[in-house]
């Protein structure tokens, strides 16, 4: 795979996925399913594109039944092209009906409304993938707080509330996956809200996974490094975009695909039963400090 991308640029956020040239690798045929979801119930935010399409396609592989959260208006066709690929691999055993969900994850009475048509359509919740996100280069002059506020909201906000509403509904075993980045570590010159955003996901991460540990609920993180997604060509430069994956000792971008695995791994208690608290790096090759 080469580093680097077609120059191409979204003027509005969320981006979108069916206009990306090349469009992000969601599947491949080298992936394995063995089942590790069996029986499960999974709610994936950010599922209609990007990491979140991939996870959810992956889960629907491993049989697992997913529930998924996109942005109304922007991510329609995303969103309905998500759900024809899940009704397509899913599993005999898996339950319908697998949902789409369309909402405004920066307030909590949409999170609870989120919780609560996942659990009246399933009964409960045993993996909470916390994935939706935005980003926006700035400088520090330039800091807006209704931005600010807004950046704060989609990234971080939600995942305090979705886990607050989801928690009643899962029990021991259960497992939640908040998706941090590789630039909370090592930081990022131009993305100061999204990196203190994640930054933020890793200490929520640790602290929740000590709170909720004798519950037996597992809360982990993932860490991506560059993945090549809607969220790049809806806040990069041309410039940028035809760069995009060169820092890292591999020299490119992953594919949503190569990252969804962790999040497979994270999700299977017989994979990740003593994991807890932790951060999974598929960042291509770049050291971090933990």
């Amino acid at each position: 795979m080469a580093s680097g991308f077609p120059p191409q640029k979204q003027e509005t956020q969320p981006g979108i996925q069916h206009v990306m040239d090349p469009p992000p690798e969601f599947s491949s045929s080298n992936y394995k399913p063995s089942n590790k979801l069996h029986g499960k119930v999974a709610l994936v935010t950010g599922g209609d594109s990007g990491i979140g399409k991939a996870v959810c396609h992956c889960y629907a592989l491993e049989g697992a039944s997913v529930a998924f959260t996109y942005v109304k208006g922007r991510e329609d066709k995303d969103a309905d092209e998500t759900l024809r690929l899940l009704h397509e691999v899913k599993t005999r055993e898996a339950s319908e009906p697998i949902i789409m969900i369309a909402t405004d994850l920066g307030f909590e009475e949409n999170c609870k409304r989120v919780v609560e048509e996942v659990v009246n359509a399933f009964g409960r919740i045993d993996v909470l993938v916390n994935c939706a996100a935005e980003q926006h280069e700035v400088s520090i002059e330039d800091i807006d707080e209704a931005r600010l506020e807004r950046v704060f909201r989609t990234n971080i906000f939600s995942q305090f509330f979705l886990v607050k509403y989801a928690l009643k509904h899962m029990k021991e075993g259960s497992s939640i996956i908040n998706t941090t980045s590789v630039v909370a570590y090592g930081g990022n010159s131009s993305l100061l809200e999204y990196t203190s955003t994640k930054g933020a996901i890793v200490s929520f991460t640790r602290g929740l996974a000590l709170q909720l540990a004798p519950k037996g609920i597992r809360v982990n993180g993932v860490a991506p490094g560059p993945v090549w997604t809607p969220l790049i060509t809806a806040s990069f430069s041309d410039e940028a975009i035809k760069q995009f994956g060169s820092e890292t000792p591999m020299k490119r971008a992953a594919q949503p695909v190569e990252v969804a695995p962790s999040y497979v791994f994270l999700a299977c208690n017989h994979c990740s039963s003593y994991y807890t608290g932790q951060v999974l790096h598929p960042n291509g090759g770049l050291i971090v400090n933990t």
